[in-house]
């Protein structure tokens, strides 16, 4: 089989890790494709990178996808969601004058609670605290604003605004920001530079969150069927090698090499490891689940998802939108398709009632064996996929 070169994006974080695993250690070269691994210094650069045709594929956050196929932002350009790269992975942290507020009143930054960390943010400040947000579309702005929504942090009291995600540190330690919500390791980099704390995980808002995914250009998945089903089996098996115990220090050595993460192995271990260190103070916190890449179905882009992020845009930006349509991009059928060769056990639905799900729980499957984790949110509300119907 002929080799072929194939042109990805990503952005300098841990969810890029099946991308960069899949060329490091030749599992895109057993699908006989290589992988031009190409950063970018912005998701929105990132996505005109894709959208215009520079690349392929890309390492792209969930919502830009759905926001596209609702017709929200400047390109038009249709994307197809063809495999969730990671679930989870994101932080939520405070600059150090947030932090000394909080531990004043006495707040314990157990890293758990999240009903608890809004109301001593609320309690902590009279006016809006600015929240350092990755991309406007992005999974760490709906869980900022589910988190508000339904807390007495209140919407109403929060301000959004926009920083790449190696910027994050300095805008917080300029007080551009008072608080972040990004994706690791650039909240711990603020620990590290002592600029800030971590409050929580961004599981601890929604256990089941899809934060980054394998994205193409629609086009490219119909007319290129070959290329997208090497690409998607490279990365799954990339990411099954990543879930290992035994494969986490590689795994940081190779993405913290200057070509990729340019940080130190120790420090990108935290994430991979889900022990993570919360402040200059040295507080330690075990969070396992903190980032997933494969098993539980982890990798399947579910149609429930895309709608759940489709209806929240909708509501947000006050569209008489189709909510297919923007579920529409998470292509859960060029998935099985190019996953049936694999030993994959595939879920028999492609929709499921997100976060209704709180203990390891048994479906059926091609294979019968798979088992999906808890996917709760932290209110325990369930989205009905089929209440949009």
């Amino acid at each position: 089989m002929r080799r072929v070169t194939i042109p990805v994006a990503y952005m300098p974080l841990i969810d890029a890790a099946p991308l960069i695993i899949a060329e490091e250690m030749g599992f895109a070269k057993a699908e006989a494709i290589a992988l031009d691994l190409i950063p970018a210094p912005s998701w929105s650069s990132l996505r005109d990178m894709l959208g215009f045709g520079r690349v392929d594929a890309a390492h792209l956050l969930s919502v830009v996808p759905v926001a596209m196929g609702l017709g929200l932002g400047s390109m038009t350009t249709s994307l197809a969601a063809v495999s969730v790269l990671s679930v989870n992975g994101n932080v939520i942290g405070v600059g150090r004058p947030l932090e000394d507020a909080l531990r004043a009143q006495g707040f314990r930054f157990d890293f758990s609670d999240a009903k608890a960390a809004a109301h001593a943010l609320r309690r902590s400040r009279s006016g809006k605290l600015v929240f350092g947000v990755p991309f406007p579309f992005s999974m760490h702005v709906e869980l900022l604003r589910y988190w508000a929504e339904r807390t007495d942090l209140g919407v109403e009291n929060i301000e959004i605004r926009t920083v790449p995600p190696p910027l994050m540190a300095d805008a917080l330690e300029a007080g551009d920001i008072d608080a972040f919500c990004v994706g690791e390791p650039w909240g711990s980099v603020a620990v590290d530079r002592g600029v800030g704390a971590l409050l929580l995980p961004g599981r601890a808002i929604w256990q089941g969150a899809p934060e980054k995914v394998l994205a193409t250009r629609t086009d490219w998945a119909e007319t290129e069927p070959d290329l997208v089903g090497r690409l998607i089996r490279a990365v799954w098996h990339a990411s099954r090698w990543l879930e290992k115990p035994e494969s986490r220090i590689a795994a940081a050595e190779v993405l913290s090499r200057k070509d990729f993460l340019d940080l130190p192995p120790e420090l990108i271990d935290r994430a991979l490891s889900g022990r993570l260190i919360l402040s200059g103070h040295g507080e330690q916190r075990k969070c396992d689940g903190f980032v997933r890449f494969h098993g539980a179905a982890a990798s399947f882009p579910w149609r429930s998802q895309a709608k759940w992020m489709a209806h929240r845009l909708a509501q947000h930006y006050d569209l008489d939108a189709d909510i297919k349509a923007g579920a529409s991009v998470f292509r859960a059928d060029l998935y099985r398709q190019h996953m049936s060769q694999t030993d994959a056990d595939l879920p028999g639905a492609s929709e499921k009632l997100e976060g209704a799900i709180h203990h390891p729980t048994a479906v059926a499957s091609n294979r019968g064996r798979l088992n999906l984790l808890p996917d709760r949110f932290f209110d325990g509300a369930v989205f009905d996929p089929d209440a949009l119907e």
